[in-house]
């Protein structure tokens, strides 16, 4: 079978984009894992299907490089607007369907889009580190300095401890200097470090709202790229209207035979 692909990529977080409107595309987990495989693929931290779906623009399907159909993900979501945009599916407002429900997205410009994520009713605050739900479930832990983590082992020790499981969770080791944040990633299913994650980044910046109430904005530099996180903060367990704000860049597009 021979499919026709995009490439796309949010702050380094790099995806395989198929149209699947037709709904011809059938894949199964070692399908997806070739296509993701950066030797014997085309490359990605994941693949996402952009299929038809009553009542929305278009229905976001998405897949972990591991093969498995996994949370939402929040740089795929920025990326299949623009590769939605591209395609005709929507145009530059769109509102579209993902596994956590509805969403919105604006292409702001060239290569700039912003999503909205969904909102947040629950934060679970620890001595040492911060769980919540930003569509992904995610370990936030802050440290003196990112560049001094090892994200692979500390990530992966973490990511598989049995509370977690038996899918594991999401890390994040974050540095906040001067109202700016600095993060890097273990994500799960790709069972790695990633250059980004947008449900990462939206969880380190809930993570490090600060006390006063209301309207809230938050640079995060992940080492992909700088995207920003804005959101409304009703109370230290509550938070609407959050949107992710940052770049989707198509790489290059094909067609590969499998």
């Amino acid at each position: 079978m021979e499919i026709v692909f995009y490439k796309y990529q949010g702050a380094g977080n790099d995806f395989v984009m198929i149209d699947n409107r037709n709904n011809r595309i059938h894949l199964d987990t070692t399908a997806i894992n070739l296509l993701c495989d950066r030797r014997f693929g085309i490359g990605a931290d994941g693949l996402i299907l952009l299929e038809d779906v009553d009542g929305y623009d278009y229905k976001m399907v998405y897949y972990n490089a591991d093969g498995n159909e996994s949370t939402m993900c929040g740089n795929g979501g920025r990326c299949i607007a623009a590769f939605a945009k591209q395609v005709g599916a929507a145009d530059d407002n769109q509102f579209f369907l993902a596994i956590d429900g509805d969403h919105k997205a604006n292409i702001r410009e060239k290569d700039l889009v912003a999503l909205q994520m969904k909102d947040i009713h629950f934060v679970e605050r620890n001595e040492d580190h911060i769980i919540l739900d930003t569509g992904s479930p995610h370990y936030i832990k802050f440290v003196n300095n990112t560049k001094e983590v090892k994200v692979f082992e500390e990530g992966s020790t973490i990511r598989n401890q049995k509370r977690f499981q038996p899918k594991g969770i999401n890390v994040n080791f974050v540095q906040n200097t001067d109202n700016v944040l600095r993060i890097r990633t273990y994500e799960r299913g790709v069972e790695d470090e990633t250059l980004a994650c947008g449900t990462g980044v939206t969880a380190a910046a809930i993570a490090s709202a600060s006390e006063k109430l209301g309207r809230q904005i938050i640079k995060v530099i992940a080492e992909g790229g700088e995207l920003e996180v804005s959101f409304h903060k009703i109370n230290d367990q509550n938070y609407q209207d959050i949107w992710l704000t940052g770049p989707a860049t198509l790489v290059f597009s094909g067609s590969i035979i499998i």
